[in-house]
């Protein structure tokens, strides 16, 4: 099997022009619209866990490698032996995200961190050629 790694860096470009755009919205809000400020405040009060992350360069990702799956999310680690694997199943939601499940040789199910996995048609492609069982579900409602 040939390993295969993937890693985001939550501090970049596009997520610090989201906030400097997010905080001037605010800050117009206030001086040219005269908001009240506490409603400001609990508004960008939403936006601390992305600014942590920017300050903190915390990073996730995952690594399929050597008969095991390693990913990390912040401070959250996760390891598994494919072994133990019976599938991968693919969900695709009605806001059209996709959420990833490994399906357990027991029948338990765990659910993999989004923040964690590369594109899903990426991903799907690379446990594909791995040999591992991919299924797909559009749109379920439960």
């Amino acid at each position: 099997m040939t390993a295969f790694t993937f890693t985001r860096q939550n501090r970049n470009p596009r997520m610090v022009l989201i906030l400097i755009g997010i905080y001037a919205v605010l800050t117009g809000l206030i001086v040219l619209f005269d908001a009240v400020w506490w409603l400001i405040g609990l508004l960008a009060l939403t936006t601390l866990p992305a600014l942590r992350d920017v300050l903190q360069d915390t990073s996730a990702g995952m690594e399929l490698s050597d008969g095991n799956l390693r990913w990390h999310t912040g401070q959250r680690r996760g390891t598994l032996d494919l072994s133990t694997v019976d599938r991968f199943r693919f969900d695709t939601r009605w806001d059209f995200s996709v959420r990833v499940s490994v399906i357990l040789k027991s029948e338990k199910r765990l659910r993999l961190p989004d923040e964690s996995l590369p594109p899903h048609k990426q991903l799907e492609e690379v446990l594909q050629r791995a040999g591992i069982a991919v299924e797909r579900h559009h749109f379920r409602v439960f």
